[in-house]
């Protein structure tokens, strides 16, 4: 059976159509069949998995998992690796679900002592627990002074995945010791120049993820001087295209955080022109002849371009410097523009991402922004695209639509307003948030035309929607687009007048609410800008339970709560303006000057001078 089915995936089938796969099952499972028996079965099933995705399927509908993980308890070695070799094929098969390995915790009774091949590989902060719980690292660890280079490298491997975003494994690896030396020590000589690339690919991510994870500082030799290059190193021309996409896209998961590495790896090896080569590959589609080799070259065009645009904004994330030199490399907004359009999603996320990182900079927003008219593509992606894409497109429009950039007209005219209010009804947070904060951008000193196309396209409804949403991002942007639209008088004024009830009440919710100081200081200041209006403040006048809050909070523990109210009672007895006598009477009746008096003795300058200049408004 076995000879009959190597490599030969007609029979395989003609196999499992005539029922072969539940009596090798039974075979090896009876305790009464000989270890040779059982392990030829084991082999067979291996086989059969090898085939097609059907065969796999067809091997999880007869409960193979169980079978097998029970037979990794058996003393006998050759037994066990048969099947472990075929618990591994069926775990690599995109059709086999991965908890099945992770609801079934026999595989830990093996210790990992039988086979150079873990089989386990931890996808989510769960396996990972699971695989920790049950003493992985320990299991593990021992196996990183194998003889064996392939068990060194699959150990090696294990670890990688095990501390990726997990401070709680790699707080532990920190310290587990290895015939002496501890882990960290290990991997520094794993990742030595003359260690094959693999490994030393391999230990500069087990590094990397213990750093990110908070395990090792950022400053430590053995990232500065020892991760950080060997990973610019595995982004020169001289490695292969794999290990320059894997090179690539690990320092940018090591530097995106940190400023003082983003500095260290920008001037190490010519890495920002390095980078550049990424571009450049395959150099002639036409020359390629070996259409699988075609179809090799331009996967790895796309990964290359990734990788290089993902480490350009990790690079360019916080430093000026940097993403100047980065925006003067060759040809280089030309090649951002033209990943926003490429067909590998991959490929536009991340030059999206890179874009978002280099719009940080007001000078290049002034200028090369302006220059590649680089908000055209950016609002195409915006028409059409994933959630992903959305996230990180919006917050790259947020700060197009800042005052002082150009592309800010020129998206206004495009139907920015819409697409904005769209996304601020989204379900994923992220958007929400983009969306509002970008309308807030938007209106910011701007004309009375674009604050009441905002307000249109929001509705009363939708602002409410907001006002009320659960999370504190959206409610600060919220309250920070009320503000910047009522700014100006006739602009407050005229919003006002056709809005004024609504945000009356939107306000009044808000200060009564269970809230943090940041949110209610917003809605006060937004209460201020209201009593700067010539016929808006009437609106604050006329309400009493306002106007009681406001003097509640003239009082309030909190100081900058304090000096928000204090400048509502400013604009509200300015005495240059008209009726400002009747609202200074009516709020000296309510004890707004007694309060006024115990201000002007306060050790706070800005409350002092603040309670000062409206007592003089009374005196004048």
């Amino acid at each position: 059976m076995k000879n009959a089915v190597i490599g030969n995936n007609k029979q395989k089938a003609n196999l499992i159509v005539l029922g072969a796969v539940p009596r090798l099952l039974y075979l090896l499972q009876q305790e009464t069949s000989s270890t040779e028996l059982r392990t030829e079965c084991a082999v067979v099933l291996g086989s059969l998995a090898m085939g097609t995705e059907n065969n796999v399927k067809s091997l999880l509908d007869c409960h193979i998992i169980p079978a097998l993980l029970q037979g990794l308890l058996s003393p006998d070695l050759k037994f066990i690796e048969a099947c472990l070799r075929c618990l591994r094929t069926i775990f690599t098969s995109p059709v086999t679900p991965e908890e099945l390995l992770y609801t079934l915790r026999h595989w830990h009774s093996c210790g990992f002592k039988s086979s150079p091949q873990p089989l386990l590989c931890a996808n989510g902060p769960d396996h990972q627990t699971i695989l920790f719980n049950h003493g992985a690292v320990q299991n593990i660890a021992h196996l990183l002074v194998s003889t064996s280079y392939k068990v060194r490298m699959q150990a090696l491997k294990c670890f990688s995945v095990l501390a990726f975003e997990n401070p709680q494994v790699s707080m532990t690896l920190v310290n587990v010791l290895v015939d002496g030396e501890l882990l960290p020590q290990i991997f520094v000589k794993m990742l030595q120049r003359d260690k094959p690339i693999e490994m030393q690919l391999t230990s500069a991510k087990c590094l990397t993820y213990m750093c990110r994870a908070g395990a090792i500082r950022t400053d430590d030799n053995c990232i500065v001087l020892k991760t950080l290059p060997c990973l610019v190193r595995m982004c020169s021309k001289e490695r292969l295209l794999e290990e320059r996409v894997e090179g690539a896209e690990t320092l940018a998961y090591l530097i995106e955080t940190d400023v003082e590495l983003q500095r260290i790896a920008s001037i190490t090896d010519h890495l920002i022109a390095m980078l550049a080569d990424y571009f450049k590959y395959p150099s002639s589609v036409s020359a390629i002849t070996d259409i699988k080799r075609l179809d090799h070259d331009l996967k790895h065009a796309h990964e290359l371009r990734q990788a290089a645009f993902k480490l350009y904004a990790s690079l360019g994330a916080n430093d000026e410097d940097i993403r100047k030199k980065i925006i003067e490399t060759e040809n280089m907004m030309d090649r951002i523009v033209n990943g926003l359009s490429e067909s590998s999603i991959k490929v536009r996320l991340a030059a999206v991402r890179c874009l978002h990182s280099l719009s940080r900079s007001v000078q290049q927003l002034r200028t090369s922004f302006q220059d590649h008219a680089v908000w055209k593509p950016l609002m195409k992606v915006l028409q059409n695209a994933p959630d992903e894409i959305l996230v990180v497109a919006s917050s790259t429009l947020c700060n197009l639509l800042l005052e002082f950039s150009p592309s800010k007209e020129p998206i206004l005219e495009s139907g920015a307003v819409e697409l904005l209010c769209s996304l601020t009804q989204s379900e994923n947070l992220a958007l929400r948030v983009n969306g509002i904060w970008a309308l807030m951008n938007m209106a910011f000193q701007a004309e009375q035309k674009i604050k009441s196309d905002i307000l249109r396209g929001l509705s009363t409804e939708q602002l409410f929607q907001l006002l009320s949403d659960s999370d504190v991002n959206v409610l600060m942007k919220t309250l920070g687009l009320l503000r910047n639209l009522l700014s100006t008088r006739p602009h407050i004024d005229h919003i006002m007048s056709s809005h004024g009830k609504q945000i009356m009440q939107a306000v009044t919710l808000i200060l009564e609410g269970e809230h943090n100081i940041e949110v209610k200081e917003q809605t006060l200041c937004i209460l201020a800008n209201i009593a700067d209006g010539t016929t808006a403040k009437e609106l604050i006048m006329t309400n009493d339970d306002i106007l009681q809050k406001i003097k509640y909070y003239m009082s309030h523990s909190n100081a900058k709560l304090q000096l928000a109210a204090m400048f509502c009672i400013s604009n509200l007895v300015w005495n240059e303006e008209e009726g400002s006598q009747e609202r200074q009477d009516k709020l000296r009746d309510m004890g707004i000057v007694d309060i006024l008096h115990k201000l002007s003795q306060s050790s706070d300058p800005n409350l002092c001078d603040k309670a000062k200049t409206a007592l003089q408004q009374y005196l004048a």
